[in-house]
């Protein structure tokens, strides 16, 4: 594949969106619709322009492309959303195996962090714009066209984009970095538009500290998923998030479950993240259509990934991508399974959630040591440990060091835990890895807080 590209001058002309009836976009509109949120009926507007039949599948350089691009072009300025485009998208061209060139094109836009420091770092947040298109068919002597709608894949994570394009433009003053949204044009053709991002038309790569990928987002009641290709730091970002009450938490899995444009940034060393609702009977068919879309745990999924973006934006974590960066176990440790793999987690106190760790045993018996307190010591432990077969807890060691007064007092509390249930694969208790951030945190004088609790420093 051969990718030529042109440089577009941003223009600043508001694209006029005609006005289209409902009906061309989804049927079966009802009483029900009338008690939806705001955020469900945004969601259902996009996905019924985005996978109509007027777009036609929007395969990577057609007009059903183009005009997904200038829908989400309208949707993003009207958010209020900087953009670093025209409003056809930015344009580049692919010439495959000899055929004629297509025209395919990304969607940039952009909002600015309020850190002096941090704001020329970026989190880039992108989605899936193009789809299959259409396929004609002879059945009995007579033709037919089906099209391939996409409303899973991809018209529900475009859809999910630019609605967290809303929300982090509302709550801008809350993010230290920036924040990049980008709509991947032919991402069908080798992740084509992701390629052209990073190797030609983004000039700041090497200030892209994350990218989190938004690919088929739609059917959130067959499961919710983070695949991070098992990189420590963003699992970190994850376990310290999940903390807080979500209406829904995805489970981190270790194997990729779609390929998607992420692979480009992976290429890149860039640490990233998918975001996927799983496999489906009606992914690439003409059945991918809005009907099969759960519009209320999108929204659910959407307040998740709000959260992880605003945690990511604004952590104080220097996120690596190298596993390499973390100190490997030696070959005795070979058998050692990461906590994410088990068939059956490790469980403390009845429970598999880390958090049940953190705060019944971790936060209930850390003491702040009185040097750091005096000397206004502060920072997150990254520890890493292993529970054995017999649900010891073994190997304590830090990963991620804050300073060594903080660092032998994590080692100290993990290291006399009460014993877990162990961790078991296909029926086998195994040794299992961990890894938790311990947060010393300092509130005032004369107090000292661990994980938002104030305590005294005579304790």
């Amino acid at each position: 594949m051969r990718v030529w590209y042109r440089l577009a001058a941003v223009v600043s002309i508001v694209l006029l969106v005609p006005f289209v009836s409902d009906a061309q976009y989804r049927s079966g509109g009802g009483y029900s619709d009338l008690y939806d949120s705001e955020t469900v009926a945004a969601l259902k507007k996009h996905i019924g322009f985005l996978a109509s039949a007027s777009l036609e599948g929007r395969k990577a350089g057609s007009e059903g492309e183009k005009a997904a691009a200038e829908y989400v072009y309208s949707c993003l300025k009207e958010y209020g959303v900087d953009m670093l485009c025209p409003e056809t998208g930015d344009e580049f061209g692919i010439s495959k195996d000899g055929a004629d060139t297509l025209t395919s094109r990304n969607v940039l836009g952009f909002i600015q962090g309020y850190d002096k420091d941090l704001r020329n770092r970026y989190i880039v947040v992108g989605a899936r714009l193009d789809n299959l298109g259409t396929n004609t068919m002879t059945v009995n002597g007579n033709v037919s066209e089906q099209i391939y709608y996409g409303a899973n894949g991809n018209a529900s994570g475009l859809a999910m984009m630019m609605e967290l394009a809303r929300k982090v433009s509302t709550n801008s003053i809350l993010f230290r970095r920036s924040v990049l949204f980008v709509a991947f044009g032919a991402s069908s053709e080798t992740y084509a538009g992701a390629w052209y991002f990073l190797n030609r038309s983004f000039s700041d790569v090497s200030n892209i500290d994350a990218m989190i990928n938004l690919d088929m987002v739609g059917t959130g009641e067959q499961g919710f998923y983070a695949y991070t290709a098992s990189n420590a730091d963003i699992n970190t970002v994850i376990s310290s998030i999940s903390r807080d009450l979500h209406p829904v938490q995805p489970e981190v899995v270790s194997y990729e479950i779609y390929p998607s444009d992420n692979r480009a940034f992976y290429s890149k060393e860039i640490p990233s993240v998918m975001f996927t609702t799983g496999q489906y009977p009606e992914h690439n068919t003409p059945r991918d259509t809005w009907s099969i879309i759960d519009y209320e745990m999108m929204e659910r999924e959407l307040e998740y990934v709000y959260n992880f973006t605003e945690a990511i934006a604004n952590t104080g974590l220097q996120l690596s991508f190298r596993p390499s960066e973390v100190p490997k176990r030696g070959p005795s440790y070979d058998d050692v399974v990461p906590y994410y793999d088990c068939d059956q987690k490790p469980m403390f106190l009845n429970s598999t959630d880390p958090r049940q760790f953190l705060t019944k045993w971790v936060y209930q018996y850390l003491k702040y040591p009185k040097e750091a307190v005096e000397d206004g010591i502060q920072g997150r432990v990254l520890v890493d440990f292993v529970i054995d077969k017999d649900g010891n807890v073994t190997d304590v060691r830090v990963i991620r060091s804050a300073d060594p007064l903080l660092d032998a007092e994590a080692i100290r509390v993990v290291s006399a835990s009460p014993k877990w249930r162990p961790g078991r694969m296909n029926g086998n208790k195994v040794r299992t890895s961990m890894t938790i951030p311990v947060e010393f945190r300092l509130e005032k004088k004369g107090a000292f807080g661990i994980n938002g609790r104030e305590i005294k420093n005579d304790r």
